[in-house]
């Protein structure tokens, strides 16, 4: 038969991914030597084309020849033949040897000595039974001469034959199933589950081993091998240690000390066994270094002194390893008596004092001991890697195993999959990690088959890498493709473990008592009155509504609503603050997203409970706009004027009449009001901010309002655009960037005809344009309105609405009155025409910072308007020592004495020219025109009152200028305000003594 030409074999053979072309044609012509089946060139080629499925072909190829030659010394060419006939004739036996050939040195080692298991490998079943656990443990036993059925099986070979025989034994069977991995992909879970039994039986042949080895006193002992970690697990790879636990008790009879010394001797001599190297090679190291006290400690312990050193003395990373502990070899009924003695302790090591912080702080531990070199290949310890995945999944099981036993699985995947069931891991988070976890433990594997060692540390050399990314599927650029591979996976590992490990919501969960966490419906009515709740069977219902059913939301609810509950009772309104949560979960239940961000996504849950629980103001902000509830995962800060404007813009140029548009700037208004109360009420913004919020929350709603009616109305009346130029003027509270949540907006409109229009039709326009703006803003509608308040305005409500700049400036020529020019400082041309702000505020400056200071006449007069202002305006019936506005060192008093001070200096000082009270103090200081301490007593006065009138504003959801009376509510101000359940004592002692001292410096300051 005709010879293929050898140039055309050898780029077929590179076609096919070898990479050393002579010599594979010289391994070829070796295996076509004599009357085999690869003397036809058709079947060469056949087996070439096989040949390119293998991790790396030149190897395989290498090693066929190898053990196709080493197979005629020993069984002869009659077996040799048969060998080179099934790899030609047989696909599937093929694609077993080759491919285990090209990915283990070692195993294609092991076929070297033992040529004839390659038979193991055209087993038909081979690809779809995995084989079971006993007849596993069976074979191996009777490779060292044991009987499996008998109560203790000693083995009967001499100790160095059974010790060989057994690695030959389990070599064997690792042979089987690495085919199967290799060659049908039977998933990284199955293989680490047939490693696990196939390690439960090698220690149980050990065992025997051992005791023949003992003698006579092996029989005086009971000896339980546990495995733990992987082993135990049921999730073991190709090469690792077997972590275990000896456990003894004296068999029946027998002393105690003899049989501990017994037993000592059967774990050493098995250790021994499994470690030693023979001329068969070694099995893997029996590691019992997470038995108690460690390596300090005794190698063997009864159950009951395990029992006792776990009770007082077993750290929190001891119970985290006894998760995955599982009897698996010697006396098994005594294994499993140690199992269910530690499974109560295990779930509930979660309640142990700083429990997360201690389980984050060791896997921080464990990254920073990587040796440098290392960092960036480690596969198992290292950033995205395989202990990011085991970490976060104990973590969590722990947590919430406690009261969800679906969750107690020793096996990481399943142990994810049962949380992703349960709705603590999110359906595309549990997804992914189950993904890259899978992808991980797989290249782990392939890195530890090809030579049975023991690493973790993805190779860098080209080869090696090449070898396994073809081992993956990879034909392309195998070793590029694996690394992209490997990257993408360790980046959604380390995002997903940040998500999960430390997902704030974990500590809270661990620090709540066992009952409270089951959430019992027997005890919840006593839990719930006792957490504060005054409406118990309310409450109760709420909780039924929420967590009934199977459905995933109802789940995911059974792990909030505990610790929800406890973050409810921390804060003023307990009741309040479930029913909100029941009403905001009703209206975004079908919504992806929100319980996923409860969940996972930072002090989301935990900021919503203080909302919900703490201010009926943000509540229902939060009912007319539950997609707030995403705002609560940022950052809380108030954003820019430009930035408000700009979207309120584009929103209201979208809609399609002028009460729709406006509808959508309110709905962003809305949105941002939510905003700023959550950041008060966490704590991330201060009280100054948030009048500077408010403020610029109110030009931007200003802004995009007179944009709209100024189209609107020109629009109505055929106009191709305004005659007129616009702006609004902000005054009061407004004005100084003060605003508070009931503050409504005091403003004056000012416009300027444009060039040659008319005069009577420019005014009607802007009055028509300011009507249409109020009339806007105010309208019932889903949001708070906007009271828009022009009555600051010359001759107040009986001027006219809108006036031209050069009326503006003809009035206070002639009329204007100290007290106008008072109301000027808190001016601030916010809104409109650019230039007509300047223009008003170049008009007004002189009027307001007289550079000769204030007449005696008029600071007398200031004084008389203040003392009618104390005596008449303060309502029939309220505390003038607790009126937030207009009591005694109240804001009233403080800012009068503030303005008083820039009326009298400003036109000497620049820095007294500020509509802000704060700045205005601090710039009176800066002139050596208040005493420093004096400021300091003003400034606390202002912030103090103007926090508790944000407070009751929060809490009550109406505007309140008083201390509450009620008695309820005065606490619940006092713990927004940051004082702990039952102090509200102590807020008001501290508002008396605040506002006391203030008064005392407007006594000195104002009243002279």
């Amino acid at each position: 038969m005709t010879t293929a030409p050898r140039h055309s074999r050898r780029g077929l053979l590179l076609r096919a991914g070898l990479q050393d072309a002579d010599a594979a044609l010289e391994h070829l012509a070796s295996l076509a030597d004599g009357e085999t089946a690869l003397a036809d060139p058709d079947a060469v080629d056949g087996l070439v084309a096989q040949l390119g499925r293998a991790g790396d072909p030149d190897q395989a190829l290498a090693a066929l020849a190898r053990t196709a030659s080493r197979l005629e010394t020993t069984h002869g060419d009659g077996e040799r033949r048969a060998l080179l006939d099934a790899v030609v004739d047989d696909d599937a036996t093929a694609r077993r040897l080759l491919g285990v050939l090209g990915a283990s040195d070692a195993l294609a080692d092991h076929l070297a000595r033992h040529p004839g298991q390659w038979r193991e490998l055209t087993d038909p079943l081979l690809g779809t039974t995995r084989p079971p656990a006993y007849a596993v443990r069976a074979g191996l036993l009777a490779a060292v001469g044991a009987d499996p059925d008998d109560a203790l099986p000693t083995a009967t070979r001499p100790d160095p034959v059974a010790v060989d025989a057994l690695r030959v034994e389990y070599r064997r069977v690792l042979l089987r199933l690495a085919a199967r991995d290799l060659a049908h992909d039977v998933g990284v879970d199955d293989v680490a589950a047939e490693l696990s039994d196939l390690a439960a039986g090698t220690l149980d042949a050990a065992l025997a081993v051992a005791r023949a080895r003992v003698g006579e006193q092996a029989a005086t002992a009971r000896l339980a091998v546990v495995a733990m970690g992987k082993c135990g697990g049921h999730e073991l790879n190709y090469v690792s240690d077997v972590d275990v636990i000896f456990v003894a008790e004296p068999a029946e009879g027998a002393d105690e000390q003899v049989a501990l010394k017994a037993a000592t001797r059967l774990a050493s001599a098995l250790m021994q066994v499994c470690g030693d190297h023979t001329a068969e090679g070694t099995i893997w190291p029996v590691d019992a270094g997470l038995r108690p006290e460690g390596r300090s400690g005794p190698l063997v312990r009864t159950l009951a002194s395990h029992e006792g050193y776990y009770e007082r003395w077993a750290k929190t990373w001891e119970f985290q390893a006894l998760l995955k502990a599982r009897a698996v070899a010697g006396d098994l009924a005594l294994g499993e008596a140690f199992t269910a003695m530690v499974a109560p302790r295990v779930w509930r090591v979660a309640e142990t004092e700083h429990f997360v912080e201690d389980v984050q702080a060791m896997r921080r531990r464990v990254v920073e001991h990587i040796p440098a070199h290392e960092a960036d290949r480690q596969l198992k310890l290292g950033s995205g890697g395989l202990r990011d995945v085991e970490f976060a999944v104990q973590l969590l099981q722990l947590v919430h195993g406690r009261v969800d036993e679906r969750l107690r699985l020793p096996t990481t995947l399943s142990a994810l999959a049962a949380l992703t069931a349960g709705g603590y891991v999110g359906r595309e988070d549990g997804e992914a990690l189950h993904h890259a976890y899978a992808f991980l433990r797989t290249l782990e594997h392939r890195i530890q088959l090809h030579r049975l060692q023991r690493t973790h540390v993805v190779p860098s050399d080209e080869d090696a890498l090449r070898r396994l990314g073809r081992s993956f599927g990879f034909t392309r650029a195998p070793a590029e493709e694996l690394e992209e591979a490997w990257r993408h996976h360790r980046r959604e590992v380390r995002r997903l473990h940040e998500k999960l490990f430390y997902r704030p919501l974990l500590t809270a969960v661990a620090q709540l008592p066992d009952d409270v966490a089951r959430l019992s419906v027997e005890a919840a009515r006593s839990r719930l009155a006792a957490l504060g709740f005054v409406d118990p069977a309310a409450a109760l219902r709420h909780l039924e509504a929420m967590t009934s059913g199977v459905r995933r939301s109802a789940q995911i609810q059974r792990a909030l609503l505990p610790v929800m509950l406890a973050w409810f009772s921390d804060a003023p309104d307990p009741d309040a603050g479930l029913f909100g949560f029941r009403r905001i979960s009703e209206s975004l239940g079908g919504s992806h997203w929100y319980l996923r961000a409860l969940r996972d996504e930072g002090q989301v849950a935990e900021h919503l409970a203080k909302v919900l629980a703490s201010s009926r103001y943000a509540t229902a902000l939060l009912e007319r706009e539950p997609e707030g509830v995403r705002l609560l995962g940022g950052d809380l800060g108030p954003r820019s004027s430009e930035a408000l404007t700009t979207e309120m813009l584009a929103a209201a140029r979208r809609q399609g009449d002028a009460t729709a548009a406006v509808r959508s700037v309110r709905a962003v208004r809305r949105r941002e009001l939510f905003r700023i109360a959550a950041g008060e009420l966490v704590g991330q913004v201060d009280v100054e901010q948030v009048g500077a919020a408010l403020s610029r929350l109110t030009d931007a709603t200003l802004e995009a309002t007179l944009d709209v009616v100024r189209r609107s109305v020109a629009e109505q009346r055929g106009l191709d655009g305004a005659p007129t130029r616009l702006a609004v003027v902000a005054m009061g509270r407004y004005g100084g960037f003060e605003l508070s949540y009931a503050s409504d907006a005091d403003v004056l409109f000012v416009h300027d005809p444009l060039p040659g229009a008319d005069p009577g039709a420019a005014a009607s326009f802007a009055q028509a344009c300011a009507l249409e703006l109020r009339r806007l803003l105010a309208a019932p509608a889903s949001d708070p309105a906007l009271e828009v308040d022009a009555d600051l305005r010359p001759e107040g409500k009986q001027g006219p609405l809108v006036r031209t700049l050069s009326s503006y400036a003809a009035y206070y020529a002639k009329w204007s009155h100290v007290w106008e020019a008072q109301a000027l400082l808190r001016a601030d041309a916010a809104v409109g025409d650019p230039d007509l702000r300047s223009a008003f505020t170049a008009l007004v400056d002189p009027l307001r910072y007289p550079a000769e200071g204030l007449a005696a006449a008029d600071v007398v007069e200031v004084r008389r308007i203040k003392a009618r202002v104390d005596t008449e305006r303060l309502p029939r019936g309220a505390d003038p020592q607790t009126h937030l506005k207009l009591g005694r060192g109240g804001l009233a008093d403080i800012e009068w004495t503030v303005q008083l001070l820039q009326m009298r200096h400003a036109g000497r000082h620049e820095g007294l020219r500020t509509p802000r009270t704060l700045e205005a103090l601090r710039a009176a200081v800066e002139a050596d025109l208040l005493p420093p301490g004096d400021a300091d007593e003003l400034a606390a006065a202002w912030c103090l009152v103007s926090r508790v009138r944000n407070a009751v504003t929060l809490v009550t959801g109406k505007p309140g200028d008083s201390l509450p009376r009620d008695l309820r509510e005065r606490a619940a101000v006092a713990l927004v305000l940051g004082y702990g359940p039952g102090r509200s004592d102590e807020m008001v002692n501290d508002y008396l003594r605040t506002t006391r001292r203030a008064h005392a410096v407007v006594d000195r300051v104002f009243w002279g």
